[in-house]
């Protein structure tokens, strides 16, 4: 286990990475004051969270950040990146993160409170709200929170949620989504929630008294992202969805093209194909994929060619020896096309030791 770094320096937020007994990696951010607590929770398996089923984790990486939105900004870049910047981030070896990320150290770029700015201007400048009228259960608004963080949105508002804010219910099924709760507003009625909002859009799939334009979740995001002002999506209870009235409170009236005859969805569904939608116009980690290496030095692949051509000459495979150049020359074509990596081919080299071994009797 490493040791927290920058605690020295009285961080208010951290942002960890824990490694799962599974060897995958867990990444999250707390108050610095609670991240002891948090940890023990992780090593206890007691958070309904990614590391529950994955015991037991180890933390191997975490810095101090001076505010959440810049832990949060660490956090999800974290998260979008390959399991080889991950692994370089933690052995702290700089040189091959350049490499990696081909930019300056992670632990400079990561710190610099730009970041922070930067999420926070996203935030305010583009990001709609969310806003849940009447919301009956505190794990749908945990999972709806979930859902919006997932896609980049972080501000939620709640007109009279039945059972009342906080909800201890919402935390566990958010899984992580703590910022979206945290930042959580509670209203009386929708109109003061969508008060400073020039775009609202009431999500339905039911015909309604009210004669509003209709759009689709990919055209609601297009105009959000091309108009002045703040947006509104609202969503309503899961039981019934919006009223009329609350309908005619709105510019416009989302909706998808679904199977009539079963065109219920969930509140966490209709919440992330909004969020999914506006979050195609802004510029989100791409899921992580695994660098590329290099390809292996030409020593590397003229060691594995000679190593099979001194298998396959012994079996007689270059005969007739008229052709033993030509078939060389095709072999080697063969081999050379795949630009190998030097652990393809030390793996490959492994699978010719293998055969030409003498079998065992068992």
């Amino acid at each position: 286990m490493v040791e927290v770094r920058n605690a020295e320096n009285a961080q208010s937020y951290t942002t960890y990475m824990l490694r799962c007994a599974d060897a995958s990696y867990y990444v999250g951010h707390t108050n610095a004051a609670e991240l002891e607590r948090k940890l023990t929770q992780h090593h206890a398996g007691t958070l309904d969270e990614y590391t529950a089923t994955r015991q037991p984790v180890e933390l191997v990486w975490s810095a101090g950040f001076p505010d959440q939105d810049s832990a949060f900004a660490a956090e999800r870049r974290l998260k979008g990146w390959s399991r080889a910047k991950r692994e370089a981030l933690i052995a702290g070896d700089q040189e091959l993160l350049r490499q990696l990320v081909d930019r300056a150290p992670v632990s400079r770029m990561m710190t610099e409170t730009e970041s922070g700015q930067h999420a926070r201007a996203i935030a305010r400048a583009s990001q709609p709200v969310v806003v849940l009228v009447r919301p009956q259960l505190g794990e749908n608004i945990g999972k709806a929170a979930r859902a919006m963080l997932n896609f980049g949105l972080t501000e939620i508002r709640l007109v009279e949620p039945r059972d009342g804010w906080p909800n201890p219910s919402a935390g566990p099924a958010a899984a992580g989504a703590n910022i979206v709760l945290e930042q959580a507003t509670v209203f009386g009625t929708l109109a003061e929630a969508v008060a400073d909002c020039a775009n609202v859009y009431a999500t339905t799939v039911r015909r309604r008294d009210v004669t509003k334009p209709v759009v689709t979740p990919e055209q609601a995001a297009r105009e959000i992202h091309g108009s002045a002002g703040r947006s509104a999506l609202v969503f309503g209870p899961e039981r019934s969805g919006l009223e009329t009235d609350d309908v005619a409170l709105a510019r416009a009236i989302i909706t998808v093209p679904i199977n009539p005859e079963f065109a219920s969805l969930n509140l966490a569904q209709a919440v992330i194909l909004c969020a999914y939608e506006w979050s195609k116009h802004v510029a989100l980690a791409q899921p992580p994929r695994d660098d590329v290496l290099a390809p292996a030095p030409q020593e590397e692949l003229e060691g594995m060619l000679a190593q099979l051509e001194a298998m396959l000459e012994p079996r007689g495979y270059y005969t007739p020896h008229s052709r033993a150049v030509a078939t060389r020359r095709t072999l080697r074509s063969i081999l050379t096309k795949p630009a190998w990596n030097h652990l393809e081919v030390r793996t490959f080299r492994g699978v010719l030791t293998t055969l030409g071994r003498t079998p065992r009797q068992d």
